[in-house]
């Protein structure tokens, strides 16, 4: 397929339950809250579970998780050096930072959809290299559709890390979760950005693709298999590279009606989407 020719503009529906979908380290790990007590996934997270699931789906990821490495590298500067042509502009004493993004936007998605700062220092030889790119999938963070109630639960650890030691029970600790909650999240893909990074069609269906099965392979202690859902998928794919219609707009026209005084779950609000002339979405399951 051709570089992405038509701006696209998407909406995620999720829903979480007895689940910490994003823990804040500066909060004890308790999920994040926004000074309205909405639920909060920031767009980094986001990207970081669209990352696990592209590279499960067989792309070629450059940001990897430590647990989810395909490779030996174990930094970013190794892996843009394991690259043979990247190893030769890192090398050098007169080195092209636009020839090394091209390279790098063609080997790895994940720098040509969210974009990449290569900041690596040269060594006796080389010049290194400083160079940003802008990728052109850009995300909201993900907000509650109302604000969310926190349970939090003690616990204590009753096996001992280091022999000789006495049982180790009176070490203590929190365990924070979310016991419900829908949230929402926006995002767009620019053709202008696409053009300069090399993002295809493909590329864009294989964003689709991750967003719809956004919490595959994501298991862990705070989230248990099942306690994060997406939804629904909207994709809204202009017939223009500036859109008929400005994101904003477009994301507005999602539509959310509450069944219930106090919605819990996903089937305690109805959603909709109100008709733009000429713009058609495509309204897709959760897988």
């Amino acid at each position: 397929m051709g570089i992405l020719s038509n701006k696209i503009d998407f909406a995620v529906v999720l829903s979480v339950k007895k689940a910490n979908p994003n823990g804040d380290p500066l909060n004890g790990n308790r999920p994040r809250q926004n000074y309205d007590g909405h639920g909060e996934i920031s767009d980094v997270a986001i990207k970081r579970k669209i990352r696990n699931r592209l590279q499960d789906l067989g792309e070629s990821i450059f940001v990897q998780s430590n647990d989810r490495k395909d490779d030996s590298f174990g930094s970013l500067r190794e892996r843009a050096a394991g690259n043979e042509d990247l190893a030769k502009i890192l090398s050098s004493k007169n080195a092209s930072n636009d020839e090394f993004a091209r390279i790098a936007c063609l080997n790895w998605i994940d720098v040509r959809g969210f974009g990449q700062v290569f900041a690596f220092k040269g060594d006796k030889n080389g010049s290194g290299v400083s160079v940003g790119v802008r990728g052109p999938v850009s995300l909201h963070p993900a907000i509650s559709l109302e604000p969310i109630d926190i349970a939090s639960n003690q616990i204590t650890k009753s096996v001992n890390s280091e022999p000789g030691t006495s049982r180790g029970s009176d070490t203590m600790g929190m365990k924070h979760r979310v016991e419900s909650g829908v949230y929402v999240f926006y995002g767009s893909i620019n053709t202008q950005l696409a053009e300069k990074t090399g993002f295809t069609e493909e590329d864009a269906e294989q964003i689709k693709l991750a967003l719809q099965t956004l919490f595959a392979n994501d298991v862990s202690s705070a989230r248990p298999e099942g306690s994060m859902e997406v939804n629904k998928v909207y994709w809204w794919k202009h017939s223009s590279k500036l859109g008929q219609y400005s994101s904003a707009k477009v994301h507005r026209s999602l539509l959310v009606e509450r069944l219930k005084h106090e919605p819990k779950s996903y089937e305690d609000y109805s959603f909709g989407v109100l008709p733009l002339e000429g713009l058609a979405v495509e309204e897709l399951d959760g897988q």
